[in-house]
Formats: C-alpha cells, sequence, structure tokens
C-alpha cells in the first residue's frame, strides 16, 4: 500500500497557511471571504443560531434526525426553492427528498442509487470535460462509469457548446448526464437560457437521466430566482430528474454540510417508493443526517423575514464577487497584458477560468505567493481591494515569462 497524493485544492491551502510571506494570497479554497480575506458568518445566521440556542432543551434537541432528515418542512421549503411555489411536482406529490451531507453526500447517495435501483445504461454518467474535481471520483466509487462531454474550448475561452451537443447526442440511449445547474464549476460558463432548452430537449429524445448540481443557486447573480431557470425548466418538461442541492456557497453552511437530495418522480406513488429506497442507500452509509444545519436552515425558510435577509446578504455577496472580476480585468488590460481578459467578466460564480498553464500558475505559486489550483482555476473570493492588482501584475509577470 502507498501512501496516498494530496488532495490538489486542500493541499494548496496547506501551502498557503504555512508560507509566511505577507504578500501572499489564497485564490484556491472554494468558500467566500470578505473584503479583508476573512471567513464569513451570514448575519442571518448568527440571528437563527442565537433564536436556536434559546429553544435548545425546550423545542429543539440534539436527538438522532430520521434517515432522510427531520420531519415537517425542510423537503418542502427546499424544493420550493429549487422549483418556485406553483410547480406542479411539489404539488402533485411527486418529489423525493432527503437531507444528505452537503453537495459531496448528495451526489454520492446519487450514485449509489442509480448504481443500486436504476437499469444499467443510466449507470454511465456522462460528467463535463472539465468538472469539480471531486465528480469522477464520487461516481467512481458508487460503481458507475464516468464518461465526459466537451464544455471548455480553449480558443475562445468559452463554452464548446457543438462538442458539448454532439457528444450528448451520440452518447447511448438512457445514459446518466451530470449538468451543473448555475455557474458552472470551474468554469463559470453557463448554457444559454435556448440551449438549455435544448439540453432539455435531447435529454427527452435521448431518454437521458439528468442530474443537477445545484451548488450556487442565489450565489451567481445575487438573486435565487434568476439562478434557478434551468431547475424550473427542467422542472416544467415532464422528465425525471435529480437535484443534488448544497447550501455551503449560498448560506455559508460550509462545515455544517446541510445539502438536499431530490427525486423528481413520475407519480406519486413511485415518489413513495423511491423515497424509501433512497432511505435503504443512506441508512448503511452514514446512518442519518447532522440535524445543526438543518434546523439553522429552516430558521431561514420558514421566516419570511430571515428569508428577505438571506435573499439581501446573498445579493452583497455576489455583488462583491462581480466587482473584483471587473478590477481584475481591468488590471489586466491596463498593463497591456498578452491575451483577451473578457473571460472573466463573461464568466459567472465563485470561480474563474483563467487559461493560465501549469508552468505559469506553479510561477505564481513559487515567485508571487499566489495560490490558485494548477488548472488556473482562480476563487474570486480570495480577491479584494487590497490584492487585486498585486495578482493581475504577478498574472502579467508569468504570462510574459514562464
Amino acid at each position: 500500500m502507498k501512501e496516498a497524493p494530496p488532495d490538489p485544492i486542500l493541499s494548496t491551502t496547506t501551502k498557503f497557511k504555512e508560507d509566511t510571506d505577507t504578500r501572499k494570497v489564497n485564490l484556491g479554497v472554494g468558500a467566500y471571504r470578505t473584503e479583508q480575506g476573512k471567513p464569513y458568518v451570514l448575519p442571518v445566521i448568527f440571528n437563527a443560531e442565537q433564536e436556536m440556542l434559546e429553544q435548545l432543551g425546550k423545542s429543539l434537541d440534539k436527538e438522532y434526525a430520521p434517515i432522510d432528515g427531520p420531519p415537517g418542512e425542510l423537503k418542502v421549503l427546499t424544493q420550493k426553492l429549487l422549483f418556485s411555489d406553483a410547480a406542479a411536482s411539489i404539488k402533485e406529490n411527486r418529489v423525493a427528498s432527503a437531507q444528505a451531507l452537503s453537495g459531496t453526500g448528495s451526489l454520492r447517495v446519487a450514485g449509489e442509487y442509480i448504481k443500486t435501483h436504476m437499469a444499467e445504461p443510466f449507470h454511465t454518467i456522462y460528467v463535463s470535460d472539465p468538472t469539480w474535481g471531486n465528480h469522477n471520483a464520487i461516481f467512481a466509487k458508487a460503481g458507475c462509469k464516468v464518461k465526459t462531454y466537451p464544455y471548455w474550448h480553449e480558443a475562445t475561452k468559452g463554452m464548446d457548446w457543438n462538442g458539448m451537443k454532439s457528444t450528448l447526442n451520440s452518447a447511448p440511449n438512457g445514459s446518466t448526464i451530470l449538468l451543473h445547474a448555475v455557474a458552472h464549476n470551474p468554469t463559470g460558463i453557463d448554457p444559454t437560457q435556448d440551449q438549455w432548452r435544448e439540453i432539455v430537449e435531447i435529454c427527452r429524445t435521448k431518454k437521458h437521466f439528468p442530474m443537477l448540481d445545484c451548488a450556487y443557486q442565489g450565489y451567481a447573480s445575487g438573486d435565487l430566482h434568476y439562478d434557478g431557470f434551468a431547475l424550473r425548466l427542467f422542472e416544467t418538461s415532464g422528465l425525471q430528474f435529480m437535484v443534488c442541492q448544497s447550501f455551503a456557497k449560498n448560506l455559508g453552511l460550509y462545515g455544517e454540510r446541510m445539502g438536499m437530495l431530490h427525486v423528481v418522480c413520475k407519480s406519486a406513488a413511485e415518489c413513495k417508493i423511491v423515497a424509501s429506497q433512497v432511505k435503504l442507500v443512506i441508512r448503511p452509509m452514514y446512518s442519518s443526517p447532522p440535524i445543526h444545519g438543518a434546523y439553522l436552515l429552516l430558521k431561514v425558510l420558514e421566516s419570511p423575514k430571515r428569508f428577505a435577509q438571506w435573499k439581501q446578504e446573498l445579493k452583497a455577496m455576489a455583488d462583491r464577487i462581480l466587482s473584483v472580476r471587473k478590477k481584475l480585468r481591468d488590471g489586466l488590460e491596463s498593463k497591456g497584458t498578452p491575451g483577451t481578459w473578457n473571460h472573466i467578466t463573461d464568466q459567472i460564480g465563485m470561480f474563474s477560468y483563467t487559461g493560465l498553464t501549469v508552468p505559469q500558475c506553479e510561477r505564481l505559486m513559487s515567485m508571487h505567493h499566489i495560490y490558485l489550483l494548477k488548472s488556473g482555476r482562480i476563487s474570486l473570493a480570495g480577491l479584494n481591494n487590497g490584492n487585486v492588482l498585486y495578482v493581475a501584475g504577478a498574472i502579467d509577470e508569468v504570462i510574459r515569462n514562464a
């Protein structure tokens, strides 16, 4: 047995912490940072936590949660966040939902469910090239076969729409297709609304099973409804599909591991069966989910006042990211840095897929103490008014010399 290689994202954070240079910048970690570069606890979460403390030992306790999460409104409220209050699938009780260990956990349960309970063609899962680094490992661990469809177009630093469409059309009927619901990780490039409609029709024609990874609703644009376009489109399509929903990024519940798995079914009868089988997948895996994050989420979703406050705080986070995007692009263009940089502001969400090469990324880390993934993906949350021009200057230097 050999020692396992370090995780590329977590090891980047470790190197950053060990660096003593005062100029150091961490653009690797996918977590929001304030203008001062500090982790951020949303004020709405502070408020919810205080109320929880007052209720602890009275209406709230620390008993085990049920396998699929606490009873009550959690499932319906999270469904409505994705699909709207008017969604037919919710009114008709066709959505099987279970709390899971954030996005990663919901994806892992989804993969295990597909492998255990769905027909063999669905065991092949197509993911975008590139995609979040953990997707391939999650589905492979579940026993599924992972294939890719083109997504990043290097020449234009945009989306390879023709390549994606061609692969989805040529994939065997009944394949599972993983799609990023909003703010594609790592590229920050999403399909247009018309392209989303074409994707739905391809899935319908080819009898593919869509799985939507939803980690950034509201965080991308600052508007929960706007970021939910693809989710609502699939819900009204009549297709059966899954959504893996995370509240790490948009509610700052990173360490709470708060997520949900939703399966939109054909009928209420089928939904009841699916829900029962999802619980049997979870039971031997981790038994039941952590309850604290679920309580916090309920406090926000159940209260109109807190929900409104959350939307304001989400917009403030999104606006800060949009601001540093523009400043980074302006900084590079003002220096005449070789290449085109419009893709930085064309992209959305937490990340930018810069197009930097491996040698350039290595030089940024070794010479300039700027830590990022060697794929060139940077987390814009690590930028602020105090370091964005330094980062722009460093990128300019490595492009000219690496």
